[in-house]
């Protein structure tokens, strides 16, 4: 049994919405990394968090996607993920749980540019530094490649924390394969088996094409399922990247979502607290 029974016992929870975008608000330039601005504006990060448990979101991630030594080399990456828990515990305030993320290498496995080896060490220190900060769970996201996923997931497991696995549907005729090639029965089956506690899609194309994968990934295994859709797909305007989905038209889908087995919902790139707003009503 999935090790969050007890946090759904009330039925489907609210996550966040992006991070990227809203620490851009905050300041962040474009193109900067935003995990280095857990040391660097710790205040800022905490303002995003707590934006988005004023917002109704029952689980907020941590700042920490890209906080790998793959990704940034050089860096104390220790310190960078157990600053970005710290960061939205207090923003939490015991007002929601922490799912402290981790986010791909950047290196494709498949393609020969780093080792398993290479990988399991990277995550295995990411996981580390984010269990001894103590976030309520794990969030491997926005993966494409199975096998990495599957490495992610068992330095994840190591720390004891509950672990979601969330993919990125994007590839393929009807938008509902990994870059990889991999299908939603694919991942959920290899995901289940490994010991995840949730599997999941996220980023990707907009919400409307997101029923049908979650519904695909909730008959394929028991086990819950975590969803977190684009705003649509971005477009250039005035030299800006802008999302043109509403927080009313997202939330719109919400029950549709919820119907196809949904059991954690929130946005991806291209939401905000509004948007988490907008879907409170629906969850």
């Amino acid at each position: 049994m999935s090790r969050f029974a007890a946090w759904l016992a009330r039925g489907p929870l609210l996550t966040d919405g992006a991070w990227g975008t809203e620490l851009q608000k905050q300041g962040l330039p474009p193109g900067e990394c935003p995990d280095l601005w857990n040391l660097q504006h710790p205040e800022r990060v905490e303002a995003v968090a707590a934006a988005y448990c004023d917002a109704g979101s029952r689980i907020i991630l941590t700042n920490t996607f890209r906080a790998n030594a793959v990704s940034l080399p050089g860096t104390d990456v220790g310190a960078i993920n157990r600053a970005g828990v710290e960061i939205s515990r207090r923003a939490a305030r015991g007002r929601a749980r922490v799912a402290a993320s981790i986010g791909p290498s950047g290196k494709m496995l498949v393609a020969g540019d780093i080792s398993a080896d290479a990988l399991a060490e990277a995550f295995a220190e990411q996981a580390q530094a984010l269990a001894e900060a103590a976030p309520d769970a794990l969030l491997i996201e926005t993966m494409s490649d199975v096998e990495e996923a599957r490495i992610a997931l068992r330095a994840a497991l190591a720390t004891h924390l509950p672990v979601i696995v969330s993919f990125v549907f994007d590839s393929g005729r009807n938008k509902d394969r990994t870059l990889t090639g991999a299908t939603p029965e694919q991942v959920a089956a290899v995901m289940a088996a490994e010991g995840a506690d949730a599997v999941g899609a996220n980023c990707g194309a907009g919400i409307e094409g997101f029923a049908a994968v979650c519904w695909r990934l909730h008959a394929a295994s028991d086990l819950p399922v975590w969803i977190k859709p684009n705003a649509g797909l971005p477009v250039m305007e005035d030299g800006e990247v802008v999302y043109r989905t509403t927080p009313q038209q997202f939330a719109a889908h919400v029950p549709g979502l919820l119907e196809s087995g949904a059991s954690f919902i929130g946005g991806c790139c291209g939401t905000s607290p509004a948007f988490i707003q907008a879907m409170a009503p629906c969850v």
